[in-house]
């Protein structure tokens, strides 16, 4: 008789790889507004904007992290909306710190 659990098969490792995907991207996006803000020189308004990229890729990276362990469980729990909110607010974040930094 089959496991009265449902069988996840590939989808937690999908679910896993693009959240490593998401990561890659959010840094390669945070390296170039960093870039751009830096050349702004050691005026305040660069900095801080350098600040937020930094601060806004780490709650990234860490929101990440903790859904990528999560996938790893048996059977992986449905995806919070406090990490939904933090996701989508740093991707937020760091694009409003690149246009700022391009503008």
């Amino acid at each position: 008789m089959a496991s009265a659990g449902r069988d996840p098969g590939l989808q937690p490792e999908r679910t896993r790889l693009a959240w490593r995907r998401a990561t890659l991207a959010c840094t390669v996006a945070a390296v170039f507004a960093l870039r751009q803000v830096l050349r702004g020189g050691a005026h305040p308004v660069p900095l801080l904007m350098a600040s937020l990229v930094a601060l806004a890729w780490l709650a990234f990276l860490a929101g990440a992290q903790l859904r990528i362990t999560a996938l790893s469980a048996g059977r992986p729990p449905v995806l919070s909306t406090r990490l939904a909110v933090l996701a989508a607010g740093c991707a937020v974040a760091l694009a409003v710190c690149g246009a700022v930094a391009l503008g």
